[in-house]
């Protein structure tokens, strides 16, 4: 079995989209954590609503390339995810990421696994620190807890656990 780390992001209808997500993923292996829900300000496109983010740790016999190319992308899919050519950051029903994969190095078409972005993202650190605080970033060398210390510690724009959404 794998143990994967699943980043999740919403700002259209986050309190319907996260957990229907995380329902959605739970058919493909076993849901072992989930985060709190953090609210966070967009990031490229601010002319939109802020965004609901959170983190699952999943065991699946799967392998990262199925879950990432097969699994996430029809999951986004079937949650009405579109993408915009011309705006990567625009707003999203759902957006899922393959963020770590046991404790392998990674790439899989243009997504490189550890998600580099956990080193400069607090609302991506944060919450996967609160499903493996000590699990220790492959290539990086410091723990998700550290990271997401450092980065909530400088971050201009601070989270907010946000308990009205449960996934």
């Amino acid at each position: 079995m794998n143990q994967v780390f699943l980043a999740l992001g919403s700002n259209i209808r986050p309190e319907f989209y996260l957990p229907r997500a995380v329902r959605l993923l739970s058919g493909y292996g076993v849901i072992l954590k989930r985060s709190s829900v953090w609210q966070s300000s967009p990031v490229g496109d601010e002319n939109q609503a802020d965004f609901l983010n959170a983190a699952v740790l999943m065991e699946t016999p799967l392998e990262a390339s199925k879950l990432r190319l097969d699994v996430i992308a029809g999951i986004e899919q079937q949650l009405d995810r579109v993408r915009d050519p011309d705006n990567k950051n625009g707003p999203r029903t759902i957006d899922i990421d393959l963020v770590l994969f046991n404790e392998e190095q990674l790439e899989i078409g243009h997504r490189i696994i550890p998600d580099p972005e956990i080193l400069e993202r607090a609302f991506l650190a944060a919450p996967l620190a609160e499903l493996a605080p000590q699990y220790v970033v492959p290539g990086v060398n410091k723990t998700l807890e550290q990271i997401a210390n450092e980065l909530t510690s400088t971050d201009e724009n601070p989270l907010m656990c946000f308990s009205d959404v449960q996934i």
